[in-house]
């Protein structure tokens, strides 16, 4: 993929993973505009001299009005990357968890779908193009705590793979993106592991500018992950990973 002359719209980009590498693809001299909800951090990536649109994944009507305005701004978008996630912890014991589990898959399966298919259309006309799907290595590797969160971008992975197949001989490719822990968005204080966002962001920058460019971008500090079943080592490092399960409410006794 060639970074430096891309123009590229970055769904849930407003913070974390989704700002950093809004900004390196501004470096490498793309134009890059950004997706997201919040007004002020919207305001802040304007003032940086990034295109902002406002943009709910979870509500069709605000995506389809996001598609439009990104297209007129925008005709040469040839680059889309949506990274809608939240990050939710539930107690499968108790029933009100429904709650946070309906948040997670709208929003991270949904939403994802809903920015795919109100893009495709576009990126299939010009017969060039990538959408960059975003998952995480828990889509791999359970982390117990958050099961919704899991099976949401278990589900993503899934789709990213039958969407590449769909899409083959269009000129259409999907690239998934597969992020361990990071260490941004509070993640840096429970998981002492945590990738640093600046090394994460510069080897994910360097494989995507690899020819060709893999199917999956995976860091070194993912395949643990990605690679924990067929090396043998699922079933152990789920076992260690449920000793989290001490942080739910109600599991502390």
């Amino acid at each position: 993929m060639d970074l430096s002359n891309r123009t590229v719209l970055v769904v849930g980009g407003t913070s974390g993973i989704g700002r950093e590498l809004a900004r390196r693809f501004a470096a490498a001299g793309s134009t890059v505009a950004v997706g997201g909800r919040s007004t002020q951090a919207l305001s802040e990536l304007a003032e940086e001299g990034f295109g902002t649109l406002r943009i709910d994944v979870t509500d069709d009507s605000s995506v389809a009005a996001a598609r439009d305005t990104a297209l007129a701004r925008y005709p040469e978008l040839d680059t889309v990357v949506t990274m809608p996630g939240v990050m939710l912890m539930e107690d499968l014991r108790d029933p009100a968890h429904f709650a946070a589990a309906q948040t997670t898959i709208d929003t991270n399966l949904v939403g994802t779908i809903r920015v795919i298919d109100a893009f495709t259309p576009h990126l299939v006309r010009r017969g060039a193009g990538t959408f960059v799907t975003v998952t995480s290595g828990i889509a791999f590797l359970p982390f117990p705590p958050m099961p919704t969160y899991a099976a949401s971008k278990a589900a993503v992975h899934a789709y990213s793979e039958a969407l590449r197949a769909q899409l083959d001989g269009t000129g259409v490719g999907v690239v998934e993106l597969v992020p361990p822990a990071v260490a941004t968005a509070g993640q840096e204080k429970v998981n002492p592991h945590a990738l640093p966002l600046d090394d994460f962001a510069t080897e994910v920058m360097h494989l995507l500018s690899t020819d060709p460019t893999p199917r999956e971008i995976l860091v070194k500090g993912v395949h643990m992950h990605r690679w924990a079943e067929r090396d043998g080592t699922y079933d152990d490092l789920v076992a260690q990973r449920s000793q989290a399960l001490s942080m739910l409410p109600g599991r502390q006794d």
